[in-house]
């Protein structure tokens, strides 16, 4: 590795999702204000808005709000044309 290409402030960071308040620590270079006490160690505290552990994607709680079935989509948007094919 090359010398001094690094960030110097390379730290453990205290990471908060704010929507369901869980709090993971790793390594980062981010701009703090805040610190939390986690264990008797304190650590600079960064807030997020949204992480695996509150995302739809991760946590399988996907809301798919599906009022009309998918082929009365389909039909809806492209009856005209089918209509107009078969005749």
């Amino acid at each position: 590795m090359k010398k001094d290409i690094h960030p110097k402030e390379y730290r453990l960071v205290a990471f908060r999702d704010m929507s369901n308040g869980h709090t993971f620590i790793t390594r980062s270079t981010v701009d703090t204000k805040e610190t939390e006490e986690i264990d008797g160690v304190e650590y600079p505290l960064y807030k997020l808005e949204i992480s695996n552990t509150s995302h739809p994607f991760y946590t399988g709680k996907t809301k798919l709000v599906d009022s009309a079935g998918r082929v009365d989509k389909f039909m809806n948007r492209y009856g005209k044309h089918m209509q107009n094919r078969k005749k």
